[in-house]
């Protein structure tokens, strides 16, 4: 991962430190160092800065275990949780997919606030059973920066958890999921408009800049719901070429050299089928240089059938949406399409997807 630092595993999640996390770290330990020592003239020699270094570290592990909240709940979901990530704005936990349903968003959703708010009841009570001194100021302001933590992130927009929250309750008043999303994330760009604007009046580069992080990726959420529906309007039907790439088991090499002529330099491979239309295997075209060209004619597809090279293979009702995220995730170029019956329809090929959604852009 660009710019990240893996530190281990978390209940089986990957943790990252990105590169920024280390300046926030550096510029908290001295900030609020300068704070405990202004506050406890006592504290000897680099104490002030060694204890906000241990604030630091504290205050990054209640946003952790923030991340793991939603991580946890979203396991439980059976969501595979790809990785939890601390960075320059707190920290981000990255799932392999959405849940299923209304109700499962917003439990992964509210699960990183209610988190932080135990947090600061533990935290709370902590600060008030220990005797005054360094050690009590320091829980005390790690309860109260768990609390702010839980309430600005339920702040109702994208990408908050408030925002998911509020996109949960209305892909549940209206059954539309990316309806949810759109509406989220404009809230969301209007927080960061908000944000951003009291930066620039108040002289905050702070501000400013989280204003930025979060208009910015409400943006982003945005434009991905509306590639989202329109990926789940297709199936694979719709952007497979019936029998492209694909030759019989009993045609002959000059049939495939024939067939393929139009795919030159574009195309490596064909897909080969039986009389039932049935996928058995695959092609090398290069293959057909070791065969005299005047055989061709004589020598079937068969006698180069590779009957263990084949491209994963997807059902022709097979949504879109789920097709570019397989695709993406096993970083693929091309998937077989079959019928219900197991006939192969065609090769779908990544590219076939990108000129659909730019002829749908075209025409819209």
């Amino acid at each position: 991962m660009n710019g990240n630092f893996r530190l281990g595993s978390l209940f089986g999640i990957p943790f990252y430190l990105n590169a920024s996390w280390f300046l926030v770290l550096l510029f908290f330990s001295w900030t609020y160092g300068n704070g405990l020592a202004a506050q406890f003239p006592n504290l000897m020699g680099i104490a002030p800065w060694l204890l906000g270094l241990g604030t630091a570290i504290l205050l990054f592990s209640s946003v952790l275990a923030h991340e793991l909240g939603h991580s946890l709940v979203a396991m439980q979901q059976g969501i595979e949780v790809k990785s939890i990530t601390l960075f320059l704005f707190g920290g981000l936990a990255s799932l392999e997919e959405e849940s299923k349903t209304p109700f499962g968003a917003f439990a992964i959703a509210i699960a990183g606030p209610a988190v932080s708010v135990l947090l600061w009841a533990l935290l709370s009570y902590g600060s008030m059973s220990l005797p005054s001194g360094p050690i009590a100021a320091i829980v005390g302001f790690l309860a109260t920066i768990n609390l702010f933590l839980a309430l600005f992130n339920m702040i109702p927009g994208l990408p908050l958890d408030g925002g998911n929250v509020l996109k949960a309750a209305v892909w549940k008043i209206t059954g539309n999921r990316y309806r949810g999303i759109r509406i989220a994330a404009r809230a969301g760009q209007v927080v960061g408009g908000v944000a951003i604007a009291s930066g620039i009046l108040s002289l905050s580069v702070w501000n400013a800049l989280i204003g930025w992080f979060l208009y910015q990726n409400a943006g982003r959420a945005f434009q991905s719901s509306q590639l989202q529906e329109e990926l789940s309007r297709y199936t694979a039907a719709d952007v497979v070429i019936e029998g492209e790439f694909v030759i019989g088991l009993h045609d002959s090499l000059r049939q495939l050299a024939n067939q393929a002529i139009p795919y030159q330099g574009k195309v490596s491979r064909f897909l080969v089928v039986d009389e039932q239309g049935q996928l058995v295997g695959s092609v090398n075209l290069e293959d057909l240089n070791s065969v005299a060209t005047m055989q061709w004619p004589q020598v079937s597809v068969k006698e180069l059938l590779q009957p263990t090279v084949l491209p994963p293979v997807v059902q022709s009702t097979q949504s879109l949406l789920d097709i570019v995220a397989l695709l993406d995730r096993e970083k693929l170029q091309t998937l077989a399409v079959v019928k219900e019956s197991g006939a192969l329809v065609g090769l779908l090929e990544k590219a076939a997807i990108r000129r659909l959604l730019q002829q749908r852009v075209a025409t819209a």
